[in-house]
């Protein structure tokens, strides 16, 4: 009697064995756009900020940005990113300054600062994107964050390709590892919940 219910289990168990696996798989080998092409804009997912400085990791994101769009790939910029707990300021508006030292001119660049997760970086981008005629993005992340975010954009209607930062500092096994199991936990969550 037992084994009648130990075979159900096993190949339920191996069943949800290789969706993981495959998840693993798609999030870590993912890369839609690493040769952008030629878009309006250039989404600039958020990232934490120290200060009125941005993190290393978002540093990465932005000076990526800034590199398509000196290429010409862009014609404008959008940072996405409001202010995290106990933070002065919004990231996007940290991201912003960075840009205008740089040199971008800042009718090329806009914000939004009521952001707090990446489904609601790429929603308050498309209404930028709507409100200012633009019509085709590249979405700009970390590769291990761009399956998901570019599952999410598909979703809302936004047309766009991405592309992760060359320069990313998740390289080694240990700084890789947890970023991926946030990953595979946020991509399901996005799966059963929607946001």
């Amino acid at each position: 009697m037992q084994s009648r219910f130990i075979k159900p289990q096993l190949l339920l168990l191996a069943l949800a064995s290789l969706w993981i696996c495959w998840c693993v798989y798609a999030i870590a080998s993912f890369r839609d756009g690493d040769l952008p092409s030629r878009s309006d804009c250039a989404i600039v997912l958020g990232a934490a900020t120290y200060g009125s400085k941005p993190s290393p990791v978002f540093e990465e994101r932005i000076r990526h940005a800034l590199d398509l769009y000196r290429r010409g790939l862009v014609r404008k910029l959008i940072f996405t990113g409001g202010a995290g707990r106990g933070a002065q300021y919004a990231e996007s508006t940290v991201a912003s300054n960075y840009a205008a030292q740089a040199g971008v001119p800042l009718s090329d660049i806009y914000t939004e600062t009521q952001s707090h997760t990446t489904h609601q970086n790429l929603g308050e981008a498309l209404g930028i994107m709507r409100q200012t005629g633009l019509r085709s993005a590249i979405i700009v992340s970390d590769p291990l964050h761009l399956r998901r975010a570019k599952k999410m954009a598909d979703d809302l209607g936004i047309e766009a390709v991405t592309s992760a930062t060359p320069t990313t500092r998740y390289r080694s096994f240990s700084t890789r590892a947890p970023f991926l199991l946030r990953e595979l936990y946020f991509y399901h969550h996005y799966l059963v919940m929607g946001h």
